[in-house]
């Protein structure tokens, strides 16, 4: 039973790099997932609709579909892909790079969402005294604003990494599963599964994945309180 919960170096290895790619791709997408879902909340433009819509694709359509459609943008081959390989030599296709695109894309609907409905709850009389008093609209919105929607930030932000931490098809899909280079712990947990003996070694992953997943759940409900009652003491 002690060997039970022991964790191999490739398990190590694949916990770590589900940690940094969940983590990458919360922290990549926060700067677009607010200004997203500012603009969804706050402005009214044709198209509004159309690119709601986009934003919550990644939701409706089956994952392995968002990872192909990764793979000929996003790849060696395709126009991104050469774009961003030629102006920075970054390279997203069978990279660890790639699978934090791909959890980044998957996340991003659930941390917009979460964003927006902060925004959409804040009450503007104290966005608009603020202005009154002489503040700009970038300053209302870093001293007044973001105060205020920090609980839907960092739930948006624990929501987008719990999905990257349990995404497989997209980036299966986009970056195959390469140990050490892209096999997270969901990738590591369908290898177990498909070669003899290996139930053990998804089992002890999968608990892996239930203790890191809760972790994340009660501390975004902690953050979310203290920033909470940080924002009404600042309003």
């Amino acid at each position: 039973m002690n060997d039970f919960w022991t964790l191999t170096p490739d398990e190590w290895t694949a916990i770590r790099l589900s940690l940094l790619v969940a983590t990458v791709a919360v922290v990549a997408s926060l700067p677009f997932g607010l200004a997203t879902a500012w603009v969804l909340a706050r402005r009214e433009f044709w198209g509004k609709s159309l690119l709601n819509g986009i934003v919550h694709l990644p939701l409706v359509l089956p994952p392995v579909v968002t990872g192909y459609l990764l793979l000929i943008s996003f790849g060696r081959k395709g126009p991104a892909g050469q774009f961003f390989e030629q102006c920075c030599g970054l390279v997203f296709s069978f990279r660890w790079t790639g699978a934090a695109l791909a959890c980044a894309v998957m996340g991003f609907p659930l941390m917009v969402r979460a964003i927006r409905l902060s925004l959409e709850s804040v009450d503007r009389r104290l966005e608009d005294a603020a202005g009154t008093l002489g503040a700009n609209p970038p300053w209302v919105f870093l001293t007044v604003t973001l105060p205020l929607i920090a609980p839907g930030v960092i739930a948006g932000m624990i929501l987008c990494f719990a999905r990257a931490m349990g995404e497989f098809g997209a980036t299966i899909t986009f970056v195959s599963n390469i140990p050490g280079e892209t096999q997270t712990l969901p990738s590591a947990i369908y290898t177990f599964t498909q070669v003899p003996g290996g139930d053990e070694g998804a089992l002890r992953l999968t608990l892996v994945s239930l203790v890191i997943s809760m972790g994340a759940l009660i501390a975004s409900e902690w953050l979310a309180r203290r920033a909470g009652g940080a924002g009404r003491i600042a309003s």
